[in-house]
């Protein structure tokens, strides 16, 4: 089998989870014997364009005369069985599906984000969710409200964009929704089940988990959409006198000075930014996660990391939390609340009286659906689908 993967890779000055994400799945799949063709742009491209290539990106998230020729004859030179889209913005666009479809190649899309319905992709803006745009063919909310990278006209490009190629997002032969909760969302602005399968992202395993430390960590930058003021006010509800009941924080971001003053008040554990392997060892050392999100983040990592570690997950019912914590399984591993802090901090008590048996719950999960051979398999299998 021969799969072309298409990616535009985002800035390198912009960390991205996404072109990881695609690294690893590139690297796995050409380990399990599958011939990989990448077909990738960067962003970092943009800075090296000439006068002439720059004037053209007005265009680019719409149509690429010249990225849709160079993936022509890529087809024509491998004949691949599959071309597997990420992220299309802005160098790719969508009308690369148009052109698979021309040369008989099917079409695999991964979902990372809302961007074929919300023009920033992440339902969120001002502080709070937003869904106003939510199945419109044209995301004129979007552009009043300059979504796109605060900036109307450039809005106003994603927009056409989005509105451009609804019925070319359509003709995908398969989406790949990471958790249940983005098949209904793909559902929900017109696709078909029959298109959708559930696939989520896999991470290392760590290995056998620590005996369960004490306390919850929470490990994000520090800005709004995170949940760090809900967090600190629902903490401030919580009984703090009772043994392993404590909150380390890493991290940095706009939000840093209210979260330094909550250290400094004793409420809370403040140990900065920290690199992966710092966050690996204060993970070691916690009982639970908590991903106190307010916006719908699709799914988190650091629930994947809890679950990895055999350790207990608390989090908001917003995006991927409910599916990465399987708060519908016969033993889940941990427990799901309302973005209200008195909510929260029912569910610090909830999980710190379970945590035991939530941690245990925790690996098992992590074993069964997010362990990498599970999530190749599955990956493989789709396109097993689609090729016969």
């Amino acid at each position: 089998m021969k799969v072309v993967i298409a990616h535009n890779r985002y800035s390198s000055a912009q960390p991205s989870g996404e072109n990881v994400i695609v690294d690893y799945e590139i690297d796995a799949l050409s380990r399990a014997g599958v011939e990989v063709v990448p077909f990738l742009r960067s962003s970092d491209e943009i800075a090296d364009f000439s006068p002439v290539q720059k004037a053209s990106l007005v265009t680019s998230p719409i149509h690429s005369r010249s990225t849709q020729r160079e993936l022509a004859e890529l087809f024509e030179r491998e004949r691949p069985d599959i071309l597997h889209l990420h992220n299309v913005y802005p160098l790719l666009s969508p009308a690369v599906i148009e052109t698979a479809h021309r040369h008989g190649v099917k079409v695999v899309q991964t979902i990372h984000n809302y961007r074929h319905d919300c023009i920033n992709g992440l339902y969120f803006r001002d502080g709070h969710d937003c869904h106003d745009c939510h199945g419109k063919r044209w995301n004129a909310p979007g552009v009043r409200h300059a979504c796109y990278r605060g900036s109307r006209a450039q809005s106003a490009i994603m927009a056409t964009a989005l509105g451009r190629h609804r019925d070319t997002w359509r003709s995908v032969d398969r989406f790949i929704a990471l958790t249940t909760g983005m098949s209904d969302y793909l559902k929900s602005i017109g696709m078909r089940d029959d298109q959708i399968r559930v696939k989520p992202n896999a991470i290392a395993d760590p290995g056998s988990p620590h005996r369960l430390g004490e306390g919850f960590f929470f490990a994000a930058r520090l800005v709004e959409e995170k949940g760090v003021r809900l967090l600190l006010d629902a903490w401030d509800k919580v009984d703090r006198t009772q043994p392993g009941m404590s909150l380390t924080i890493a991290g940095d971001g706009p939000m840093r000075n209210e979260v330094e003053a909550a250290a400094e008040a004793g409420m809370i554990n403040y140990v900065g930014s920290l690199n992966r392997d710092e966050v690996a060892d204060r993970l070691r050392t916690s009982a639970a996660v908590v991903i106190p999100s307010i916006w719908e983040d699709v799914l988190p990592t650091s629930g994947l990391e809890a679950l990895a570690a055999g350790r207990a997950v608390l989090a908001t019912r917003m995006g991927g939390a409910p599916y990465i914590a399987g708060v519908d399984a016969e033993n889940p591993a941990g427990t799901v609340t309302d973005t209200r802090p008195e909510a929260l901090a029912e569910g610090f008590q909830q999980v710190h009286d379970r945590v035991s048996d939530y941690a245990q719950a925790a690996r098992r999960r992590y074993e069964e659906v997010f362990a990498p051979p599970v999530v190749l398999r599955r990956l493989i299998e789709i396109y097993e689908e689609l090729a016969e």
